[in-house]
């Protein structure tokens, strides 16, 4: 694997984009993306409602959003949201990826794209002491491929480590793409004590991001968008909306893709 990585490195030309702390003025060919733990529909009041999550959801105003928790965890995993208010929301609709026809995703990962959107998905078994998994799909956009990794990762740090080279072998096993990484990472752990270095040969080491948890008073920065090429993700802020606040445990964070710009930085197939 680690040859894998230095030859797809060695493939890749950073963007020279410097970052100047100021908001991302979004460009006509850019991208919105969020990722959210919705918490099974379950809000901080104890209240099961799915249509306060679609709600949140339509929000966001995303093109592609990352779930997790979106399908019941245990029995039969059914999926928890009414996908066609959703669509009429957001118009945003499911990669189909569950094995059940009412189900919505894979360990309760599931990514909404625009209907219609063409889509090779792979289901990725992660590794660690309790169940867990990831989405990896390649898309076919107007702008050019883009390859989204949706993880739900664990609770021990030994297993997010190993999720995460995991991760790093699905996505240098397939071909060199402006790549997203985004989910509930669930770590909260800083700099040499973070499982998130095991991400760094390709995304680099994962730097500060937006506190997402505990919603109503976020403290960590669980959740996270990650981007390869260096510069494909821009203006990654937390979504801090009253309904949000109450809507899950988790607030969502949402983020621009460059993803025209981070093209060029990356070879062309003949």
């Amino acid at each position: 694997m680690a040859r894998r990585v230095r030859d797809l490195m060695d493939e890749i030309t950073p963007l020279d984009i410097p970052f100047t702390g100021a908001r991302h003025v979004a460009g006509p060919s850019d991208l919105r993306v969020a990722s959210w733990n919705l918490h099974k529909c379950v809000g901080s009041d104890g209240r099961f409602d799915p249509d306060r999550s679609a709600a949140v959801i339509a929000e966001l105003g995303a093109d592609i959003v990352a779930l997790q928790e979106a399908d019941k965890r245990f029995g039969r995993r059914t999926g928890l949201l009414d996908l066609a208010a959703l669509e009429r929301a957001c118009g945003l609709a499911p990669l189909r990826v569950s094995d059940l026809p009412d189900g919505h995703g894979w360990h309760g990962n599931a990514l909404l794209v625009r209907p219609g959107t063409a889509a090779r998905v792979r289901r990725l078994r992660l590794p660690g002491v309790e169940p867990r998994g990831a989405l990896v799909a390649e898309l076919d956009l107007p702008t050019g491929p883009l390859r989204v990794v949706a993880a739900h990762l664990g609770l021990l740090r030994r297993s997010r480590t190993r999720q995460a080279r995991a991760i790093l072998e699905a996505i240098t096993a397939g071909e060199p793409m402006p790549t997203l990484l985004l989910g509930d990472l669930n770590e909260w752990h800083p700099g040499a004590r973070s499982s998130l270095r095991a991400l760094e040969p390709l995304f680099g080491l994962p730097g500060r991001a937006p506190a997402s948890f505990p919603a109503a008073l976020p403290v960590l920065a669980l959740d996270r968008i990650l981007g390869l090429p260096q510069g494909l993700v821009a203006d990654v802020t937390a979504h801090d909306s009253p309904r949000a606040r109450i809507a899950s445990d988790h607030l969502p964070l949402t983020a621009w893709v460059r993803l025209d710009r981070a093209a060029q930085a990356l070879p062309r197939a003949a």
